[in-house]
């Protein structure tokens, strides 16, 4: 039995993507359905037109190079000859003079920040809550949890708490924070107590108070300028919170307080409709496109099951903190989420034009 259609602005649309954009992806957009239809079938004419040039031009280049190999059968290579063939053809074209590309309103996620991107399949609400989260991650949990850290003088992860393992997580941990953020001749590891004072980090030692080597990594803090409950600290453009809490069962025990240090992480994030999913229909590419749209709303969730219990699992909200000169401001609470689409060779008939399929990279 055929899936059901609608007809709008000359186009054939498969029902269930008919009614998901008309009752969950338009709505809180400003744009009337009629409006979108008939503008979405403006820009398929357009774009399905340019793409079929492009495929048709494709496919003749590729005769050509298969013609050329053919006939070269059994010949030695000439290297020479098989590079003025291809720039002949177009297929290698004029080598331009110097140029430069000036860019604008590219996210600090790409141009400015260094740091791990994800690849996450659309389709899976979990694993796309959890890449989205992951612009932000505990240190502790990390070292405590991974092959990080050898297992070896009774430091075993195991499944219940090793304060031998743990003693080994925060001496890394100390040395990851005097490494990438040093104090001046002092250490991170005998700190007592970490305040701000006139816009400046101020660490507490056991013989005096220190500062930071270069006290421009000083981007801020929460709470208390006197008893912060976190301190931001920044390296090439990346962030480390450290999280002071004497009440917390790891920071009632440390000579600091330090609860944990939470680092930026995975500050980029594809979210994947092609190569790590297998979505080929309607219902499969509506899955995905919900998602997504969740994802942009801020509104996906899901119900998650760990240690017999159930949780909701969320998108994280942007990271308050007060400036060093006592402003507030804001980080990101989750990764930039970028989205792979199919290539310009896939047709679908999710939606067809003039009875064609159109190319499911322009949908």
């Amino acid at each position: 039995m055929p899936e059901p259609r609608r007809l709008v602005a000359g186009l054939s649309v498969a029902a269930i993507f008919y009614d998901f954009v008309n009752n969950e992806a338009l709505p809180g957009t400003g744009l009337e359905q009629t409006a979108f239809w008939e503008g979405f079938a403006a820009l398929l004419k357009h774009f399905t037109a340019a793409n079929a040039a492009l495929l048709a031009r494709r496919d003749e280049l590729q005769k050509q190079l298969d013609g050329w190999y053919k006939a070269q059968r059994g010949k030695p290579h000439d290297q020479a000859a098989y590079e003025a063939f291809q720039r002949e053809i177009g297929y290698i074209l004029p080598e331009p003079p110097p140029f430069t590309v000036d860019t604008a309103n590219v996210d600090d996620e790409i141009a400015h920040i260094p740091g791990p991107q994800l690849v996450v399949p659309g389709s899976n609400v979990r694993y796309a809550l959890n890449a989205a989260n992951a612009r932000w991650g505990s240190l502790y949990d990390a070292l405590y949890g991974t092959d990080a850290l050898p297992e070896t003088g009774g430091a075993a992860r195991g499944g219940t708490f090793n304060p031998v393992r743990a003693d080994l997580v925060i001496a890394r941990a100390r040395a990851f924070l005097d490494a990438n953020f040093p104090l001046e001749e002092a250490s991170h590891a005998d700190a007592l107590d970490y305040t701000v004072q006139g816009g400046n980090l101020v660490v507490l030692m056991p013989s005096g108070e220190a500062s930071l080597k270069i006290p421009t990594q000083f981007a801020g803090y929460k709470g208390e300028a006197a008893s912060p409950g976190a301190v931001l600290l920044k390296n090439h453009n990346l962030h480390a919170e450290i999280v002071i809490d004497p009440t917390h069962p790891v920071g009632r025990n440390d000579t600091a307080h330090i609860a944990d240090i939470i680092l930026e992480s995975a500050v980029s994030t594809i979210v994947d409709a092609e190569d790590s999913v297998a979505a080929v229909d309607a219902q499969d590419k509506i899955l995905i496109y919900r998602n997504w749209l969740g994802l942009m709303q801020g509104t996906l969730s899901a119900l998650v099951e760990k240690g017999g219990k159930s949780f909701k699992r969320e998108l994280k909200p942007d990271r308050e903190y007060t400036a060093p000169d006592g402003s507030s401001f804001c980080l990101p609470g989750r990764s930039l989420l970028l989205v792979r689409n199919v290539g310009n060779h896939m047709l679908t008939d999710m939606i067809t034009q003039g009875g064609a399929e159109v190319p499911e990279t322009v949908i």
